[in-house]
């Protein structure tokens, strides 16, 4: 059974019978009846515009979401290899402090140890310097025992208390 249209109505023509209904109020009803049906017809595509709005709206946010789910994700990618970089990086500045470190105090421990050759060579010299100024001074003690008995002795007799010494 086909669906009637609006039009199906206006266009309805009704047999005439003698004890039949009213045609006027048979023409009322219709056009209440049409009235009624355009009415919902237009409610009814209000509803179906608002409806496809509605969808067209719902795709566009199911378009939103699904590009900062993908802005999430890849933001989220983005800050592990930020970190990951960052991670590697401080490894390579701790390597190189570390590497630094090291050589400072090899550079250090050498300092020190050539300061102590330094300090060895200087109490060698100085051990060598006191014995040659010890032998030279016992050297110069033996000429004036040798030289100086006779004249100290000459000086007491003299009177004078220290021996005169001729440099």
């Amino acid at each position: 059974m086909a669906k009637i249209t609006i039009v199906d109505i206006q266009h309805k023509a009704f047999k005439k019978k003698l004890n039949g209904y009213d045609p006027a109020d048979v023409d009322q009803y219709l056009d209440e009846v049409i009235e009624t049906l355009e009415d919902e017809a237009q409610q009814r595509a209000a509803l179906e515009a608002e409806i496809s709005d509605l969808r067209e709206r719902i795709s566009h946010f199911k378009a939103m979401e699904d590009s900062l789910h993908n802005t999430l994700l890849l933001a989220q990618r983005t800050a592990d290899e930020v970190k990951a970089s960052a991670h590697k990086e401080a490894d390579l500045i701790r390597a190189e402090a570390r590497m630094s470190v090291e050589k400072e105090i090899a550079s250090l421990v050498e300092r020190a140890n050539e300061a102590r050759r330094e300090h060895t060579r200087a109490a060698e010299t100085a051990e060598q310097a006191r014995s040659e100024m010890r032998s030279l001074l016992m050297t110069h003690l033996a000429l004036l025992d040798r030289n100086g008995a006779p004249r100290a002795a000459a000086a007491v007799a003299n009177g004078s208390s220290a021996p005169h010494v001729d440099v």
